[in-house]
């Protein structure tokens, strides 16, 4: 006797016309978000496209660098090992953030008084001494360097650090002028109710407007960082006598040159010495923002 199994009927969802509407109306928004920032899309592209490329080449292999292949078939991390073994770049990265953590601090130490001065004390010659910081952040770095380079050479110090670094003891143009800018937006009742409970402007300035002023030291922090990290004219008239005080920016353009062939070891070099750079802005790029936009809203 045969038997027949029951015929399974396929069930289908019913059409919810509330589920289609709430569909369209999600692709409808997608839409129109994508159309509003096609700019900033296209510029995210650009911007993100070298990364990658570079990313991508640095993990091929000899060969592969050398043609137009976009994707390594043959993933080499080795590369990045490979480097240390093709040049010093230890070193190199060990003076890039010494001179770069070095001038950084430098920097804020000796801004920070000076800006505090332009903002809040009265004094004869502050609009004078104001406008020669704006007058100093329009000269050229090369109109300096002869007398500069003469004077070090003469305290025997060219082939090091120092010069790149005992400069920042004496303020940037550029911070000090970010910083007065932010001191300005604070209300002057803060700083005399603290003077009137018998704070010193030491006082006053450690205790009450460091710790306002946090967005405003992130934000010359970095840029003073990013400055020195990613200064090669300095350096290289300074150090390019002394290899073992190079940068990493002076140090990869000798690297190229010396491997010019062997892109993937190159590109590899250059994501060593773009990582810190981005790892330090992702996590301060709140408070670097705000910094930024806090420091002109008045004048």
């Amino acid at each position: 006797m045969t038997t027949y199994a029951p015929l399974r009927t396929r069930t289908t969802r019913p059409f919810s016309p509330h589920r289609a509407a709430s569909g369209r109306a999600h692709r409808r928004t997608a839409l129109i978000w994508v159309a509003n920032h096609a700019v900033a899309l296209g510029m995210a592209c650009l911007f993100l496209g070298p990364i990658v490329f570079i990313l991508l080449t640095s993990a091929m292999t000899d060969q592969e660098s050398l043609t137009t292949t976009l994707w390594p078939e043959h993933w080499q991390w080795s590369n990045y090992a490979s480097v240390f073994d093709k040049a010093p770049l230890a070193t190199w990265l060990v003076n890039s953030v010494i001179y770069a953590v070095a001038s950084t601090a430098a920097t804020l130490l000796s801004s920070v008084p000076a800006a505090y001065a332009l903002a809040r004390f009265s004094f004869r010659g502050r609009s004078t001494a104001f406008l020669g910081v704006i007058t100093m952040m329009m000269l050229p770095p090369q109109v300096l360097v002869i007398p500069m380079y003469l004077m070090w050479a003469r305290m025997h110090l060219t082939g090091t650090l120092w010069p790149l670094i005992v400069p920042s003891l004496f303020g940037d143009a550029f911070s000090v002028f970010l910083l007065r800018q932010f001191l300005l937006t604070i209300p002057e009742d803060y700083l005399n109710s603290a003077r009137v409970e018998g704070c010193s402007e030491l006082q006053v300035l450690t205790k009450i407007v460091l710790p306002m002023m946090r967005p405003a030291l992130v934000a010359v922090g970095l840029f003073a960082f990013f400055n020195a990290w990613n200064d090669y004219y300095g350096p290289l008239i300074y150090t390019g006598e002394n290899p073992d005080h190079w940068t990493l920016a002076v140090g990869l353009a000798s690297f190229k040159t010396a491997h010019a062939v062997q892109w993937n070891l190159t590109m590899a070099a250059t994501v060593i010495a773009m990582a810190p750079v981005i790892v330090i802005f992702f996590f301060a790029q709140k408070a670097f923002i705000e910094g930024v936009t806090l420091t002109g809203v008045k004048g």
